[in-house]
Parts: C-alpha cells; structure tokens; sequence
C-alpha cells in the first residue's frame, strides 16, 4: 500500500491477482491472462480484433511478448469510483465473454 501496489482478487469474477499501481498521473491495471509458447500471428489477430469490442482496457502483451495481459491506464487527477469499477467491470465481462476463447489460448 505504502508503494501505491494494490493486488486485487474477486474469484466470483474470474479476477486473481489483478494488480493495480498508482504511478502518479495515472493509474494503471494489470491482470495476466495466459501465457504464449511461441509467436502466433493469428491468435494475435484474434486479440487485436477482440480489443475493438472492450469497453475499458485492452489485451497487452509484457516485456517479455510471453504473457497477455488484460490492461487499462487511468488518470489518477479525475479518478472516481465509477471509473475504477468501469475497468474492473469490463475486465469480468470480457473474461465472462471471452472466456471459451482464452481457454483455447491458453493451452497452445
């Protein structure tokens, strides 16, 4: 709490250790998804494709392009509660969704 790292799990939700770090301006919204074992331009595809539809945040992939990850960035002046419940509830609905499909991501 001190570094302004919170780590978040609603498993009603399908949420397990989201992160969420104030990195003052913004606020930033980490969840990891599923790990890829080797570059795959159409499940790529796929999840560029699906970002289209998410209401707040995106697919993102680390450092690394080894994980994806659901992410969004908020800015920490105007935040509200509404607007933090907004990403953590669009990341349950694509994750309620979506979910099929992550699971078949997932096992590549």
């Amino acid at each position: 709490e001190e570094d302004g790292i919170f780590v978040i799990e609603r498993e009603e939700d399908g949420i397990s250790n989201l992160m969420i770090v104030i990195a003052d301006p913004i606020v930033v919204i980490e969840q990891q998804l599923f790990s890829v074992s080797a570059d795959d331009m159409s499940l790529y595809k796929q999840l560029l494709q699906k970002n289209r539809e998410i209401v707040h945040g995106a697919f993102a992939l680390d450092d690394a392009g080894k994980n994806v990850l659901f992410r969004d960035s908020l800015q920490v002046e105007n935040l509200d509660l509404n607007e933090l419940e907004g990403s953590l509830n669009s990341l349950s609905l694509l994750l309620s969704e979506y979910s099929n499909e992550i699971i078949q991501f997932s096992q590549n």
